[in-house]
């Protein structure tokens, strides 16, 4: 237990132990090369410089807390170790990464600020100290590079997070219409089974009886759709059994549910059913389902003809009644069957026939079977 919690804490400390390690052996090796080929004196390595070059890759794990505050510990302590004139080497690593992580994480006034101010400090010192002029021009040199690497990192960065943003909210809109189909299809069966049991409780009791054993069957497959479609924005691994997903393979069980509750449906296929795309099938389901729904509840009519033509490289769905047309119809069942469509890059076509009725035309690319 105690391993499980601790060790992402531990792991955040090895990027700053690894960038110490780095500063503190290739400063003892190149304060020994200084010492002998570079002209310059140099303070020599102490308990107090070693000290700094450990405390700013320490700073560093402050990122986590607080981003400027992490940068501005960083440059103080580099500053100091430049200031006090220790020798030359890596110790500029953990602020040069510092700068980095202020960028990719949005400081980027806070970054360009600092490194300006530490550019100025260090060719300050530098002249003062008489060191090499040129150390300055490369000091600065690097800083830049290092920003503007840092700024194309925060840019695509940002990108992707931008479009894992997209990706979530598309999955939650298509989520949102499977939980609207869910219910309103079966509520709008519960509502007439439960009009029709009401009516005929006194006067034919073995109707009432069979319209409640449908409100029952509906009811049951509402919360057993529901609590799929919910588990997948939960994530959660139920252990409830868990029905098969919608598919245009399972319409004879929609058309046994609309002909309990008294639309009779006729259903033709043409072409050769094959297995389609997830992303189709489902649509295909969802729209014909909606569709009927929409018969069932402003039609006033107790028949509805769907025809499911098999193309080469497309599905066309035809749901068609002789209704009062779609005046009555649910706006936003049907606005989620345009989507659906538009989604998949289909077309679709409804609104009420000439001859009386209302139609529900839509039009979904499978790809070109092999």
């Amino acid at each position: 237990m105690t391993w499980d919690h601790d060790y992402p804490r531990r792991r955040r400390w090895l990027f700053p132990l690894l960038i110490a390690f780095i500063q503190v052996v290739g400063v003892t090796f190149a304060s020994r090369v200084a010492a002998t080929e570079i002209d310059v004196d140099f303070r020599p390595l102490n308990w107090l410089g070693y000290a700094l070059l450990m405390g700013s890759a320490a700073a560093m794990w402050l990122w986590r807390v607080h981003m400027v505050a992490a940068l501005t510990a960083v440059a103080a302590l580099t500053g100091a170790y430049v200031a006090i004139g220790y020798p030359p080497g890596p110790f500029f690593l953990a602020f040069l990464f510092t700068l980095v992580g202020a960028v990719v994480l949005g400081h980027r006034v806070a970054a360009w600020s600092t490194a300006a101010a530490g550019w100025l400090v260090f060719v300050f010192l530098g002249w003062t100290n008489h060191a090499l002029p040129w150390r300055g021009v490369v000091a600065g040199a690097v800083l830049v590079g290092v920003l503007l690497i840092a700024q194309v990192v925060a840019a695509n960065r940002d990108r992707i997070i931008e479009q894992r943003r997209r990706r979530i909210g598309d999955e939650r809109l298509r989520m949102a219409r499977e939980v609207h189909d869910v219910v309103a299809h079966h509520i709008s069966l519960i509502n007439v089974q439960a009009g029709v049991a009401l009516h005929l409780l006194d006067d034919d009791p073995e109707q009432a009886r069979t319209a409640l054993a449908a409100i029952k069957t509906a009811s049951r497959d509402t919360l057993r759709e529901l609590r799929a479609t919910l588990g997948v924005l939960r994530a959660v691994d139920e252990q409830a059994p868990r029905s098969p997903a919608p598919s245009i393979d399972r319409l004879d069980e929609l058309v046994a549910r609309f002909a309990g509750a008294g639309l009779r449906v006729d259903v033709r296929v043409t072409g050769t059913p094959r297995e389609l795309p997830t992303p189709v099938d489902l649509a295909a389901y969802r729209i014909v389902q909606e569709s009927l729904t929409n018969v069932h509840r402003h039609a006033g009519v107790d028949s509805a003809q769907v025809t499911i033509g098999y193309d080469t490289d497309e599905l066309v769905l035809d749901i068609t009644d002789r209704g009062r047309g779609g005046d009555t119809a649910d706006g936003n069942g049907l606005s989620g069957i345009r989507e659906r469509v538009a989604s998949l890059g289909g077309t679709v076509a409804i609104g009420p026939r000439a001859e009386g009725g209302f139609t529900v035309c839509a039009v979904l690319p499978t790809g070109e079977t092999s």
